[in-house]
């Protein structure tokens, strides 16, 4: 489905972006992992990806800074020359209520949920428009549509991307350009395990299908986004949510 590819993906060494690269892996794309920093963790993921037979390598770099990601935009260009899809996934929480957010918290969760997603995504506009093809997934959240107590400062990010994603999609459709995002709800990750059972129970039963999701209900998702198969798909925001909002 996606062979003869090559997709950038931020945070793609757990959670949800691993999900998303081991998906794409599986369908033949080759793989630029951009992780904060060269981890055992994110090693062992790119020793556990490339079992595919795919080029996969990792590259570490601060996305909440522009001149790190320019840097790392042409080390990636570099070494795999063209560039077709751009996951932006990395993302971070710092909840509590908004008179108790410090101001490191508020920063923290703009610059590397929403400014981030900015900064790679103007990184790497311009090799798109060059190649007059280029597909950008951003991953969002319903916690951006819907808000929720505790988390201004994610929801603001959340909300910003979804803005950023609508933007971006009507000014380079004309150049072959897609962009869409992803807004999952509440899925099974080291984010939610740190949920107590009863809480979990109680976010499930607010929820139509009375569960929280898999990383791989949103990895599918993004393989579709990233194929052909959604070739005239663009500017929208898709929920994987199980129902919770709607």
């Amino acid at each position: 489905m996606l062979r003869g590819k090559t997709a950038v993906i931020t945070g793609g060494s757990r959670g949800i972006g691993k999900a998303i690269a081991t998906k794409y892996a599986e369908n033949g794309a080759n793989l630029a992992i951009v992780a904060t920093r060269e981890s055992e963790e994110a090693l062992k993921t790119i020793e556990e990806l490339k079992q595919y037979g795919t080029d996969v390598r990792l590259y570490a770099c601060n996305i909440r800074e522009a001149e790190a990601v320019e840097a790392i935009k042409e080390k990636i260009l570099a070494d795999f020359t063209k560039i077709d899809v751009l996951v932006n996934n990395a993302g971070v929480t710092k909840d509590n209520l908004l008179p108790s957010l410090s101001v490191m918290d508020i920063d923290d969760v703009i610059d590397i949920n929403l400014k981030g997603t900015m900064f790679m995504t103007r990184a790497f506009i311009r090799n798109f428009v060059k190649n007059r093809n280029g597909n950008v997934i951003n991953i969002s959240s319903v916690v951006g549509l819907m808000g929720n107590k505790g988390q201004t400062n994610y929801a603001a990010s959340k909300a910003g991307i979804v803005g950023f994603t609508k933007s971006v999609a009507k000014e380079y459709g004309r150049k072959n350009i897609r962009c869409n995002a992803i807004a999952p709800g509440y899925i099974e990750t080291d984010m939610t395990d740190k949920l107590s059972e009863e809480a979990k129970k109680e976010i499930s039963s607010n929820i139509p299908l009375c569960r929280l999701g898999k990383t791989e209900d949103v990895a599918n998702l993004a393989l579709f986004l990233a194929s052909d198969s959604s070739g005239y798909i663009t500017g929208e925001i898709i929920k994987v949510d199980g129902g919770m909002y709607v």
